[in-house]
């Protein structure tokens, strides 16, 4: 095993604190998809929302790993979250898939 070159420093708990802080809202704020108008008209056209899409394809209770949330982060003025696509790997039928779902209210014309 490689020893670590971090040093661990007073700051490093608070800077570590920060950072880790940062990821889970941008997580949160990827999670959401597109904005809440285009959520909404979304849902009035009786579609249902992506996460909602996967959700209901993967196996009950399964574990689902998403690949890439904060793909095109920081990128289109951060209207963009997970550049309208959310991927991973979940457990279809008792066999693990990659999954891709596209956001429509994502740039997607909703």
């Amino acid at each position: 095993m490689t020893p670590s070159g971090i040093t661990q420093g007073s700051g490093y708990r608070s800077d570590h604190t920060v950072l880790v802080d940062e990821l889970k809202k941008k997580l949160a704020q990827a999670a959401l998809g597109g904005n809440e108008r285009s959520r909404e008209r979304h849902v009035s056209r009786g579609k249902l929302l992506p996460r909602d899409r996967v959700d209901s394809l993967l196996d009950q209770g399964s574990p689902f790993l998403e690949l890439s949330p904060l793909a095109a982060n920081g990128l289109y003025d951060d209207e963009c979250p997970g550049a309208g696509v959310i991927t991973g790997i979940g457990r279809v039928s008792g066999r693990e898939c990659v999954i891709v779902a596209n956001d429509a209210t994502v740039k997607g014309g909703t």
